[in-house]
């Protein structure tokens, strides 16, 4: 996984120097339409289990009761908020996290402390893996707070549903992993397209 890691190292650095503009302008944005904070901390899971401070740019109203999972509609989620969901500009700040080492480009999204107690056997090998930016399972559900706003109950859809399939595909990632699965996934992210399992995986 070296080069794996030289890789985010770099990307990681080159990213913050080429989005750095838009990085200041989005925080300009944020501080005059919502105020401060600009950034939203919390507490994710990373690697061996261990727990890491993920940074984003704050899309929600200071002042809410709501859970961690995120539905599309919210009231909580400002018009601002909203905009920089879409396009997935609020997660550019995880290039500090990348560059840091708590993350990758490509690997698993980083989940709130409780969901990952819950793997068991063979599932439990994909904490050997860095959280990612994007991955197969991001692509599966990319509209994932759009599907959420369509079910009686997201919650346990989120749980029953989409939680354990994310799982699945992200063993699946583990164990199919190379550099070029990497650069094929990152640049399916770019292009926005479809997720493709056949195209990912060697399924026997």
């Amino acid at each position: 996984m070296f080069l794996k890691r030289f890789s985010d190292l770099i990307l990681s650095i080159l990213g913050i120097i080429f989005s750095f503009l838009l990085l200041l302008f989005i925080a300009i944005f944020i501080k005059i339409n919502m105020g401060k904070p600009i950034f939203f901390k919390q507490f994710r899971i990373g690697s061996g289990g261990n727990k890491f401070i993920l940074f984003k740019f704050r899309t929600m109203i200071n002042e809410h009761n709501g859970s961690t999972m995120s539905i599309k509609g919210e009231k909580r989620i400002t018009p601002l908020g909203a905009f920089l969901r879409k396009y997935k500009l609020d997660e550019l700040p995880e290039l500090w996290n990348i560059l840091k080492g708590d993350m990758s480009f490509v690997g698993p999204r980083p989940d709130v402390p409780g969901y990952y107690d819950k793997l068991e056997g063979d599932y439990r090998k994909i904490l050997n893996l860095r959280p990612g930016l994007t991955g197969p399972a991001s692509l599966k559900y990319i509209n994932e707070e759009e599907i959420l706003s369509k079910v009686e109950n997201p919650q346990w859809y989120n749980d029953n549903i989409i939680f354990p399939d994310k799982v699945r595909i992200n063993k699946l990632y583990y164990e199919n992993w190379s550099f070029w699965l990497d650069v094929k996934i990152i640049i399916d992210t770019i292009l926005r397209k479809t997720y493709d399992e056949k195209r990912y995986f060697k399924i026997q």
